[in-house]
């Protein structure tokens, strides 16, 4: 079931975040890495700056989250994570499913590591685009807050309705 996540779920999105990010061990840039992945401060400063969770449940236990946000002229799918066990299964296909019927801007834009193929290839499967690296670093600049060394190591992948 897939059910928008409410302020009592912190500690459970928290976890499944840090769990689910154990896949980019290694695939990341080591300077980039860190333990855990997302600290409860940055995660209060994701949900201040607008986005919003949606979880997949199954008896009663949070399994993957996928964050969505409207910002200026589109929206931005954010922090999808599924608990390591259960990745594989189809959790992060039916949260994305359900964030793009929820976007209400033509375009939607996601951002993961230029080095992790498995997540290109997934939003890819779903008719994201990879952009230019030029419009790689601008959109990043203009819609994420992230460090500039992130920008380096990231791409950026394009959804537009038509």
């Amino acid at each position: 079931m897939i059910r928008k996540i409410l302020p009592s779920d912190f500690n459970a999105l928290l976890s499944v975040i840090n769990d689910g990010a154990r896949a980019y061990k290694g695939i990341i840039p080591a300077d980039r890495w860190k333990e855990p992945y997302m600290s409860a401060e940055e995660l209060k400063g994701e949900l201040e700056a607008g986005v919003s969770f949606f979880g997949w449940e199954e008896a009663d236990r949070l399994l993957g989250v996928m964050g969505i946000q409207p910002v200026e002229d589109t929206t931005l799918i954010r922090h999808s994570y599924v608990r390591t066990e259960y990745q594989g299964r189809g959790i992060g296909r039916r949260l994305l499913e359900h964030l793009m019927h929820r976007a209400k801007t033509p375009e939607i834009l996601v951002g993961t590591w230029a080095d992790a193929t498995w997540a290109i290839r997934f939003y890819e499967n779903y008719g994201f685009t990879l952009v230019s690296p030029e419009e790689k670093d601008r959109l990043l600049r203009r819609y994420w807050n992230i460090p500039e060394r992130q920008v380096e190591t990231s791409v950026v992948l394009r959804f537009k309705r038509v």
